[in-house]
């Protein structure tokens, strides 16, 4: 990032503040925050079973066909705190914007104008990469790994017992939402090269040098968090090489920029004409 302006140096000693006053702003913060989950909480609890309903979509597809095939629970609480979650995640993905807007509205203060401008695109696109990753997995890869774990059932024979899958509540619930998050949180990866790429931390030269190790990097992650399918692990492979490659875009766009904005400050000093104060302190002939 380019030197702060005198101007800049300015606007950021106008918000300056004693520690109370920063620490009740924290708090207020704080608060709405809260007031918005909870809000965001009751609207999605109240609508938890509809909202289960979408998320058992996948494995109700899958299950067509087979009208005895139910989810079960096996202790008396375990739906209710099934809906408790699905309202907390609920909650949570409702109230986000709110969330980090009052975030935002707390660190803004402190940054320069141009922080300010570097950092809102990342922080619009952040919500929006974890949303794509979401849908990815729910649409995508979801449905594959659940026909993965049905083929795994067997039949009862003369001298055998089948196996057949009676998935509880619970656990589907917890299996979805670990791969969502999974998909979201690593679909996050342009946002943060680029933000490392911004502060001159990498560069895209660094990156394309890493590609190899970054690929063998990937793949290695997805066999850890995918089911163990192949697909289930390729379609989290791919999507992040992709990934990898639009974050070293990102990174030279934002070198390309940081370096057409010095080669016009440095055109701009050139045509500047001479400091005043230097003007000052040049010193002046004797008069006779």
């Amino acid at each position: 990032m380019r030197t702060p302006s005198p101007d800049d140096e300015a606007e950021i000693e106008s918000t300056k503040a004693p520690l109370l006053e920063h620490l009740v702003e924290l708090r207020k913060r704080i608060i709405y925050s809260l007031i918005a989950f909870a809000v965001a909480f009751a609207i999605c609890f109240t609508f938890a079973k509809p909202l289960y309903a979408f998320l058992t979509e996948p494995l109700a597809h899958a299950l067509a066909g087979h009208p005895n095939r139910h989810l079960i629970y096996t202790a008396l609480y375990e739906t209710f705190f099934t809906y408790m979650k699905v309202g907390m995640f609920g909650g949570l993905c409702l109230a986000f914007p709110f969330i980090a807007a009052q975030i935002w509205l707390f660190v803004a203060p402190g940054l320069y104008r141009q922080e300010r401008k570097a950092f809102l695109p990342f922080l619009i696109a952040s919500p929006l990469l974890f949303l794509l990753g979401a849908a990815f997995v729910f649409y995508v890869m979801l449905p594959f790994a659940i026909h993965f774990f049905l083929g795994l059932e067997t039949k009862s024979g003369t001298d055998t017992l089948g196996i057949e899958l009676m998935a509880k509540v619970s656990d589907y619930f917890d299996f979805v939402m670990t791969l969502i998050f999974a998909f979201g949180l690593t679909f996050q990866m342009p946002v943060a090269l680029a933000l490392l790429g911004r502060v001159g931390i990498v560069s895209a030269a660094m990156l394309r040098k890493a590609r190899r190790y970054a690929i063998v990097g990937i793949f290695a992650l997805a066999a850890v968090m995918t089911p163990p399918d192949p697909f289930s692990m390729m379609s989290l492979a791919v999507p992040l090489v992709l990934l990898y490659e639009v974050s070293i875009w990102c990174v030279g766009l934002i070198e390309k920029r940081r370096a057409e904005e010095a080669a016009a400050r440095e055109t701009e000093d050139a045509t500047k004409p001479p400091d005043a104060a230097k003007d000052a302190d040049t010193p002046k002939e004797p008069e006779v």
